[in-house]
């Protein structure tokens, strides 16, 4: 066998080697991104641990009996847009922490999601871990 034949063999075996790496990779991958991004949903989660920021946040809390609250302060379903619009004014990047009780229907969590697309606000979905 002359060096040509040679050279061809080695990359062969090298090229079956690249292609069986990248074959396992790609299964890897397909395993693991499920685990990444649970059901597809496009959801802000709040993180456990992380980087302090100077982001302020205020919190709108609706109860089972659909009573709205900011912060601490209980405030009227009518007047929740106004009440937030105050409070975030001058506040750079403004963070809702949306804080729905279980069994609250999806339409009052909507509502103040609304609210924030309309003003620019940012939203988080405040979840119980498991």
């Amino acid at each position: 066998m002359n060096l040509r034949g040679r050279n061809k063999v080695s990359a062969t075996f090298s090229m079956s080697s690249m292609t069986d790496i990248v074959f396992l990779l790609l299964i890897f991958f397909m395993l693991t991104s499920p685990v990444i991004t649970p059901e597809a949903l496009d959801l802000i989660l709040p993180k456990a641990k992380g980087k302090t920021t100077s982001t302020q946040n205020v919190a709108v809390s609706i109860t089972e009996q659909q009573e709205y609250y900011i912060n601490e302060e209980k405030v009227n379903a009518n007047g929740i847009e106004r009440a937030l619009k105050t409070k975030l004014s001058g506040i750079e990047e403004p963070t809702i922490i949306l804080r729905a009780a279980e069994g609250v229907p999806i339409e009052k969590a909507v509502q103040i999601m609304d609210i924030a697309n309309r003003n620019k606000y940012k939203i988080v979905l405040a979840v119980k871990p498991n």
